[in-house]
């Protein structure tokens, strides 16, 4: 396999950073000025606020507003360079990568890829449900919102117009949660607005949960406010009830009850994506990778993994740290001073979890907030989270223009960002073609 190309030999040590999420970028940023050279690889050339994609999902943010470009965040940084590949092995006896764009060889690597959606092996939900992982199927959940609600109105069955108009969310962690709250909002404030010839007392949203509670990781007060504020908004909450198959229509319960929709978005589970040549050395429960108290993986040089990738012990988290962003985030600036440490002779330090707490909101002035010495619901919290997910977003430009449209839909109930967009993949391929049958460069002018 070719190298990666226009990446210096020139004699720094090299640490290669895979992903660009909340860890991996914060190593690399902790890495900037030091005398490291730092290659980072993401498939996609932009860091996500994945906190926000509910918003997105909802039209309630443009796509762009949680998307921050790579290549600009490292611009004037000349020991730094961004490659826009996949990563498809790892030699770590030749301490190598190989990537869909060549190999590269490195002193140093760092694992930060994330996690994928887990469908617990079924396949029907798989092809049928709706992930909520990445921007894009952010996006594709709000395409199918529109896309089923303009169906429902050529429908003059009321059962068949009520199908298309359900939504079902399945997992009562943060992201089904906000997401309920989000979509209950619609219903009540936008949608009979967009569509006033539908019945709207058709609509339900349902929000399924294979426990006994929501937010398991919260306090069980933080729990029982949630399910209140999500009842309140009009969400059917439904506790202890294991989603067992879905066939794109017909959502089948575990205890044999029925319901009915087009748009289930699954929420409920992840699992780590296999890195060849290391899952099979260090791989654990859900496919996270065992590291030591210095983010090491297990059995190897020279190599460490962050964020929901690791599966780090520790005091009371012997089954690993909870896969949040704030744990990534430690782990990132723990590395990065002890990566600095390293080049300049000094010892470094093990990894510490501090809980800093937990925040999840459910709709205009309700969320729930768990913060160390202090548990507060409603509008207090939910100004907290706000303020923490504004100061949390990358790029300042990105900030201003969150903080715009959550002012003008906090007043008006009524965000303009409901757009159809769907790719004309016929009409690119044809374009895409006579592009390719051009011989000689031609003047527009």
């Amino acid at each position: 396999m070719d190298t990666i190309k226009h990446i210096p030999e020139n004699g720094k040590t090299r640490i290669v950073i895979i992903g660009g999420g909340f860890a991996g970028l914060k190593l690399a940023r902790k890495l900037v000025k030091t005398k490291y050279q730092v290659v980072l690889i993401d498939k996609n050339n932009f860091h996500q606020f994945q906190p926000l994609f509910y918003q997105v999902a909802t039209s309630g943010l443009e796509p762009s507003s949680i998307a921050f470009p790579l290549r600009k965040i490292f611009q004037k940084r000349k020991n730094v360079h961004f490659r826009m590949a996949e990563l498809l092995e790892v030699n770590p006896n030749v301490q190598e990568v190989y990537t869909s764009l060549g190999s590269l060889k490195y002193d140093h690597l760092v694992l930060a890829t994330g996690v994928d959606t887990n469908y617990f092996g079924n396949k029907n939900i798989e092809e049928f449900g709706i992930p909520m992982k990445s921007v894009s199927e952010a996006i594709f959940l709000r395409n199918s919102i529109l896309r089923n609600y303009e169906k429902a109105l050529n429908e003059s069955d009321p059962k068949k117009a009520a199908n298309y108009m359900n939504i079902v969310l399945v997992g009562g962690g943060p992201t089904g949660v906000e997401l309920a709250g989000a979509l209950a909002e619609m219903k009540n404030e936008i949608l009979p607005k967009d569509y006033p010839e539908l019945d709207f007392s058709l609509m339900n949203v349902y929000l399924f949960e294979a426990s006994d509670r929501l937010l398991s990781g919260m306090s069980e007060k933080a729990s029982a406010k949630a399910k209140t504020y999500l009842e309140k908004l009009g969400v059917i909450v439904k506790t202890e009830a294991r989603v067992a198959d879905y066939d794109g229509l017909k959502i089948s319960l575990a205890d044999g009850e029925e319901f009915f929709s087009y748009a289930l978005v699954w929420a409920a589970g992840v699992v780590a994506n296999s890195i060849k040549g290391i899952s099979e050395i260090a791989a654990s429960r859900g496919g996270r990778l065992r590291v030591d108290m210095y983010n090491k993986v297990s059995g190897l040089n020279n190599v460490y993994a962050l964020g929901d990738l690791a599966l780090q012990k520790e005091g009371e988290y012997q089954n690993g740290h909870p896969q949040v962003a704030q744990v990534g985030l430690q782990q990132a600036g723990v590395l990065g001073k002890n990566l600095i440490n390293i080049q300049q002779g000094k010892s470094i330090k093990p990894f510490h979890y501090k809980d800093r707490g937990s925040l999840a909101t459910i709709g205009k002035n309700l969320a729930v907030a768990d913060l160390p010495g202090i548990k507060t619901q409603g509008f207090l919290a939910w100004i907290l989270w706000l303020f923490v997910h504004l100061m949390a977003i990358v790029g300042v430009k990105n900030r201003f223009f969150i903080l715009i449209n959550w002012v003008w839909n906090y007043w008006t109930s009524d965000q303009s960002l409901r757009v159809l967009i769907r790719p004309d993949k016929r009409s690119f391929t044809d374009r895409a073609s006579k592009r390719h049958q051009i011989k000689e460069p031609v003047n527009l002018n």
